[in-house]
């Protein structure tokens, strides 16, 4: 199972930073408290839950909002490693996104022999 929970590129990582405001968003004491509070918490295991119910069982690297903001109280962190981080983000990322978005397609036709 090793390979099924890789992390992406950090260079890949490093950029979604550089494009975004999280990091300004932070707590002062987000490195040097909380982040590590959580992890010793979680017991440095990813908190994630696959679909079947079996908990992901790679070593956590990141704290993850569990509601998407700006609350960062100990109810709403957990522990993830960062294949399930990544993975969570992206979602978060194109759902946004796709609110976001603009309608580019045409609707689709009904099909010509049910239309009345």
């Amino acid at each position: 199972m090793g390979g099924e929970y890789s992390t992406r590129r950090p260079e890949v990582r490093a950029l979604a930073w550089t494009t975004s405001d999280r990091r300004e968003r932070l707590p002062k004491d987000w490195a040097s408290r909380i982040r590590p509070r959580i992890l010793r918490r979680d017991g440095g295991r990813c908190t994630a839950v696959f679909g079947d119910g079996r908990r992901c069982s790679a070593p956590a690297t990141d704290v993850d909002h569990i509601i998407p903001g700006d609350d960062h109280s100990d109810d709403n962190l957990r522990a993830l490693c960062g294949w399930c981080h990544a993975k969570k983000s992206a979602h978060e990322g194109g759902t946004a996104a796709g609110h976001r978005a603009a309608r580019t397609t045409r609707p689709k036709a009904p099909h010509p022999a049910l239309e009345d």
